[in-house]
């Protein structure tokens, strides 16, 4: 699964029978990156060429990039059907949609027009509810059922749907492991609506503590002015109303539903304060000259209706600052507000710049950082580069991880458990980068993830870990991993 969230302001909520971007966020989701590795690692051996999220090669034109790694994205989709046959065309069914290009065209920003043929709240929370009904053991769609209506969901998590009471009861020793957490993920999945129409994320206050002694998003929210006042607003909304006479479900109560909200908000959160972490370990200094950061691998993750304003909370982490620019570069980025060029002299202090670049990073590189078009970075940040998802990724990505060991960035790339924190760290060590820090992001999401297809596995968190890195290792000595091993064999 992805992990995506980005939001629109309220001109773009459905309105007197308009359509907005909440079906194009919601199919984001149902991808199975990273949930699906093996799945993905089977599909790449048969869809080598693809455009690739997380592919990065030297000398390839800019404008159209030849890529030999795997599309995550296409694999993503496509292994939706190796644990649910037809899934995907169910998805592109309800999206009004004929094709995977058809789609990837919309993510693209290339079909911002297309009628999704939603007309009102109901039918857009309907469509949506619509597939995730498969049998969560027997993995049947509704059109191989003699009665398609025959699907009952599970009344604890409203979550997962079963054809029958047999594979209900065969399932149940899976489910009841994580039956609670799904029903977090079910209720996250339709409040997450509020950030698209504006509501979430609150307006936030400058920090008042320095970054180095705000260790959790407790402290985060404690600095908030007035946050009951904020939240109740959200809670007693025109959109959280119009919300819950149209899903279909049953109202949680409040305290659901501001926890809720309240990790939607951390999920938006997550990326800036993340970046602002960053600056901070790696000892830069914002206050005597300006700071550019590089967000590479960027895709429609990252861009997709991004508005120029949603990295500001880097300005509350550092009131004061000679301005922080923001540039987002990846094949995959998205036409939109923040498609603008790089700065070639920063503008006011105390600013965020957000601007993204449709390129391979090498690429960009060339023909941006070296002709001072664009400024060279203070701190590259990947988010999810998924290493260790196939080789044919790690390939990809090859060029972009020397290029950066070679040049002494300071890197910082986050992962969602501990698995991929330890393999990603046996590949960065085999490339002998000087691995800084790695360990638990204190501010990761608190958002759950469900892997879509497969819905009784573990939920995973955006950016639950940490690694640092910044040249080359003066010594090829792996980084003491005892610790994440014994982890793992507690079952953790």
């Amino acid at each position: 699964m992805i992990c995506p969230l980005q939001r629109q302001t309220k001109q773009h909520g459905l309105a007197d029978g308009g359509i907005n971007f909440f079906p194009l966020h919601f199919l984001i989701r149902l991808i199975d990156f990273p949930a699906q590795f093996p799945a993905l690692t089977e599909m790449s051996h048969r869809n080598k060429g693809a455009t690739s999220k997380s592919s990065h090669s030297k000398k390839k034109p800019v404008e159209e990039p030849v890529i030999t790694s795997p599309s995550m994205d296409s694999l993503g989709f496509q292994a939706m059907d190796s644990n649910v046959p037809g899934l995907s065309q169910v998805i592109l069914k309800k999206l009004n949609m004929k094709s995977y290009d058809e789609y990837k065209s919309v993510m693209d920003g290339k079909k911002l027009g297309m009628d999704f043929g939603i007309r009102t709240y109901f039918d857009m929370f309907q469509k949506m509810e619509d597939t995730f009904k498969f049998c969560a053991e027997c993995k049947k769609l509704p059109d191989a059922l003699p009665d398609p209506r025959s699907l009952r969901r599970c009344k604890r998590c409203q979550n997962v749907y079963y054809c029958n009471s047999e594979c209900q009861q065969a399932n149940w020793p899976v489910h009841k492991k994580l039956c609670k957490k799904l029903r977090l993920v079910a209720l996250d999945r339709l409040v997450e609506w509020l950030v698209f129409t504006g509501d979430i994320p609150f307006p936030t206050a400058t920090w008042t503590k320095r970054i180095q002694e705000v260790k959790s998003w407790e402290d985060w929210f404690s600095m908030q002015e007035h946050l009951e006042e904020k939240l109740s607003a959200i809670l007693t909304g025109r959109y959280m109303n119009i919300l819950w006479a149209n899903v279909g479900k049953p109202k949680p109560e409040e305290g659901e539903l501001l926890e809720s909200v309240k990790r939607l908000t951390t999920d938006f959160q997550s990326r800036p304060i993340t970046i602002g972490s960053g600056l901070h370990a790696f000892n830069i200094d914002l206050y005597t000259k300006p700071v550019t950061v590089h967000v590479i691998g960027a895709s429609h993750i990252e861009t997709l209706n991004t508005r120029v304003t949603d990295y500001d909370e880097l300005t509350r982490v550092f009131p004061g600052h000679q301005g922080i620019e923001v540039v987002m570069v990846g094949v995959n980025v998205v036409d939109g507000p923040i498609m603008r060029p790089p700065l070639t002299a920063f503008g006011p202090r105390g600013r965020v710049y957000l601007s993204s670049y449709k390129a391979l990073y090498p690429d960009f590189w060339e023909s941006q950082v070296e002709t001072h078009q664009a400024a060279r970075p203070d701190l590259v940040v990947g988010f999810h580069p998924g290493l260790h998802a196939c080789l044919d990724v790690m390939e990809g990505w090859l060029p972009t991880l020397l290029l950066l060991r070679d040049y002494k960035i300071p890197t910082l790339f986050t992962v969602y458990n501990e698995q991929e924190l330890k393999y990603s760290l046996k590949i960065l060590t085999e490339l002998e980068t000087q691995i800084t820090g790695y360990g638990a992001n204190p501010f990761a999401s608190l958002k759950p993830e469900q892997a879509y297809s497969n819905p009784n596995k573990s939920p995973i968190y955006c950016s639950a870990y940490y690694i640092m890195w910044h040249g080359l290792a003066g010594t090829p000595d792996e980084p003491d991993m005892g610790g994440l091993e014994r982890a793992e064999d507690r079952g953790e």
